[in-house]
This record gives structure tokens, C-alpha cells and sequence, in this order.
């Protein structure tokens, strides 16, 4: 039980650290915020007119999202559509509450602490 008390294991922290650092950004808070609430797959364009950023950086934007799994891709012939993974974006708050130590609800879709 002495475990509980220790720090995260390395992967799990780093994992949870990309998470964490993926959306350090006021604009990729924006697009997350703009994908879940549209409840849709939105293309490049549609969110460059929403959040009001040039396409390159909100490609940019996307990319690191998409790294860390926030959302995902759907190509449609030459355009590419951005939806949100509700799995993954579900976690979030119960890394933030594993990180900080406090007990969290079990989220079968997430990665268990250990990282496993």
C-alpha cells in the first residue's frame, strides 16, 4: 500500500504529461472546446473560421492534438475531417485527479496508473 503513497511510475507520468502539455495552449483549448461542442467531424477550414487563426497554425494545432490522441483524423477524399475522442478526452480529468493524488473514478478506456 506504500505505493499509493509514492510518485506515479515514469511512463504513466509522461504520458500524462504529453496530455498535460498538448493543451497548454489557449487554441488548442479552443479547437478541443469547438470539436466536443459541435458533437461532429469539422474539416481544417471550418475550424480556421471558428477560433480565428490562420490554417497553418491551426494544422499545427491539430497535429499535437492528434499526437496525444485529444482527436483523430478521418480522410474524405482530399480533405481531412478532426473529431474528438471522447475516450480519450474523458481521461483527462481523472488524470489530473490521479496526478494530484486524489482518488479517481475507474475509466475502463483509460490508461490504469502503472501504464499499464
Amino acid at each position: 500500500m506504500s505505493e499509493e503513497k509514492g510518485p506515479l511510475d515514469r511512463s504513466t507520468a509522461t504520458e500524462y504529461a504529453s496530455w498535460f502539455k498538448a493543451l497548454a495552449d489557449p487554441t488548442r483549448i479552443q479547437i478541443v472546446s469547438l470539436l466536443a461542442r459541435q458533437g461532429r467531424p469539422m474539416n481544417v477550414g471550418e475550424i480556421v473560421e471558428a477560433v480565428q487563426v490562420v490554417q497553418s497554425t491551426v494544422s499545427a494545432h491539430l497535429k499535437v492534438l492528434s499526437e496525444v490522441r485529444f482527436v483523430l483524423a478521418d480522410q474524405h477524399g482530399t480533405a481531412r475531417y478532426y473529431r474528438i475522442n471522447d475516450a480519450c478526452v474523458e481521461c483527462f480529468p481523472t488524470a489530473a485527479d490521479i496526478v494530484m493524488g486524489r482518488p479517481a473514478p475507474v475509466t475502463p478506456s483509460c490508461p490504469p496508473e502503472g501504464g499499464t
